[in-house]
């Protein structure tokens, strides 16, 4: 591979489960990695373990993602130091307390703006600049949970299917300019965000996900879901008349 043939990508949250399990898949092709997280230790794990595993480039930048002040100082320095890049992967989230939720409208708004604002903002200002480069992925990791309002988790549902429907529109804006914007959307994911939850046969391991994010960007998908029966699943969850499905207590 030439290195004007090489992948430059930023990944936002690359210390959670799926991102790493992606940052893996690139680093295998000898990518050149921008890692993004709050972290510094964490990061620096997985910068080392992301060379070895053929990385051409590790470079590492600390950012809480609520501090929407950094947000272009985080991406004018992914370019600067990378000479520009062509990927983008947003990959960070909580999955909050959902009875908490409910009783404070202080930590309503938290896993709002963490989960949704903060990716917003970050998508605003990137998609500008892939726009004027005229080609580019950009890809968030959004979830099956936003594409339908369950009382068990409606407030992490919210923030997710608000992503979703901003990544819809902005894929038809950025069509023209021929960058692909790429929604993935996995189902249960056995991770350190899941760790409370009993596991069952619908929980994916993380490299599942991660080696399908991957292929999502580089075939420039649209709406992926992982794994992949999920998408029947929701068919058949989306379908669900409400005057039943607010009975439901999943």
């Amino acid at each position: 591979m030439g290195k004007e043939d090489m992948t430059k990508l930023v990944i936002v949250g690359a210390t959670s489960a799926i991102a790493q399990e992606t940052a893996k898949c690139f680093a295998r092709d000898g990518a050149e990695l921008f890692l993004v997280a709050r972290n510094r230790e964490r990061l620096e794990i997985l910068a080392a373990d992301l060379r070895i595993r053929g990385a051409q480039r590790v470079e590492l930048f600390e950012l809480d993602v609520l501090d929407f002040e950094r947000h272009q100082e985080m991406l004018d320095t992914a370019i600067e130091t990378l000479k520009g890049f062509d990927m983008l992967l947003i990959a960070h989230g909580t999955l909050g307390n959902q009875r908490a939720c409910e009783a404070s409208v202080e930590e309503t708004f938290e896993e709002l703006k963490r989960n949704a604002l903060s990716v917003i903002s970050l998508l605003t200002i990137s998609s500008n600049y892939f726009e004027r480069r005229r080609k580019g992925v950009i890809a968030v990791i959004s979830s099956v949970a936003g594409d339908r309002g369950r009382r068990s988790n409606y407030v992490y549902g919210t923030a997710k299917g608000a992503v979703s429907l901003f990544l819809q529109g902005l894929r038809g804006r950025l069509a023209k300019a021929g960058v692909a914007v790429v929604t993935i959307k996995p189902g249960f994911v056995d991770t350190p965000m899941t760790a409370h939850m009993r596991k069952g046969l619908l929980f994916a391991k993380p490299s599942t996900v991660g080696e399908d994010v991957y292929r999502a960007m580089k075939k420039r998908k649209e709406v992926v879901y992982t794994p992949w029966f999920w998408r029947y699943i929701m068919l058949i969850v989306r379908a669900i008349p409400e005057r039943l499905f607010k009975y439901l207590s999943f």
